[in-house]
């Protein structure tokens, strides 16, 4: 396993924890996720799990969504 440390900025890391909140609040008595009850690690890690799918699992629909999203940025996977 390796492990990654980033520094964000305060105010991303408040939206972020809001963001989760807003998610976990609208979860159902009979959740359906891939990740369980989130929290922002939890989150980067879908995340970046999705990404490494634009490599992995290109023709999947999490590898296919993630490299769209990098050609909105600019970026061409």
């Amino acid at each position: 396993m390796k492990h990654i440390q980033i520094e964000i900025d305060a105010q991303l890391a408040v939206n972020l924890d809001g963001l989760v909140d807003q998610i976990n609040a609208r979860v159902g008595s009979e959740p359906f996720n891939s990740h369980g009850h989130l929290t922002v690690k939890k989150l980067t890690v879908m995340l970046l799990e999705d990404a490494g799918m634009v490599i992995s699992r290109p023709g999947s629909w999490e590898g296919a969504n993630m490299a769209d999203l990098l050609r909105c940025h600019g970026y061409i996977a």
